[in-house]
């Protein structure tokens, strides 16, 4: 008796072991199976290349005149190009960064070009005051920079906040030269 009973007992085992390898295998089929069924779903939230190709523009910089700003859109925002004259830079690198409401340095603000050295003259941003996003005044304002009609923020030549309710500097966006006088926003 005791020798049916190890008989039954082995026999339970293998299929135990037959079950449970049936149930992990019927698991894998299914959670393949809902994996492909939910890729497809997954992979059209991403952004399509005709968007990615939209989202960076190359800007000449030889069409900006020194002491001129060039105005383009980028992803709908406003991008201001400002070829500065050798009196912005020098009032941008003489203000005293501890006393800005956002200390930020002139060259902290500037991307450097191919040949890895930065250049003041050229001062990329973006376009919009941090206060409420309207569009500043270029050249005008307390500061020479540019100036916030909605509710009277001043930004210097820097594009850094100074005077208004505006609690942040306008804004860099990511650029790189491409060569010396080719930028590539975006």
């Amino acid at each position: 008796m005791s020798e049916a009973l190890n008989k039954e007992t082995a026999a339970d085992a293998v299929d135990g072991e037959k079950r449970d390898f049936i149930f992990i295998a019927t698991g894998a089929v299914a959670a393949a199976g809902a994996a492909s069924l939910v890729w497809p779903f997954v992979a059209q939230m991403g952004k399509a290349a005709d968007t990615l190709a939209a989202g960076s523009i190359e800007i000449d910089l030889t069409k900006v005149e020194e002491g001129a700003q060039l105005k383009t859109l980028w992803r709908g925002k406003p991008i201001f190009v400002r070829h500065r004259t050798a009196a912005e830079i020098a009032e941008a690198e003489s203000v005293d960064v501890a006393k800005l409401p956002d200390p930020e340095t002139d060259t902290d603000r500037l991307v450097a070009g191919p040949s890895g050295n930065v250049d003041p003259k050229y001062l990329v941003m973006v376009g919009v005051c941090t206060h409420f996003g309207c569009v500043p005044v270029g050249e005008a304002g307390d500061y020479d920079g540019w100036y916030c009609p909605c509710h009277g923020s001043h930004y210097d030549t820097s594009g850094r906040i100074r005077k208004g309710p505006a609690p942040k500097n306008m804004v860099i966006p990511p650029y790189s030269y491409i060569t010396d006088t080719t930028i590539k926003v975006g």
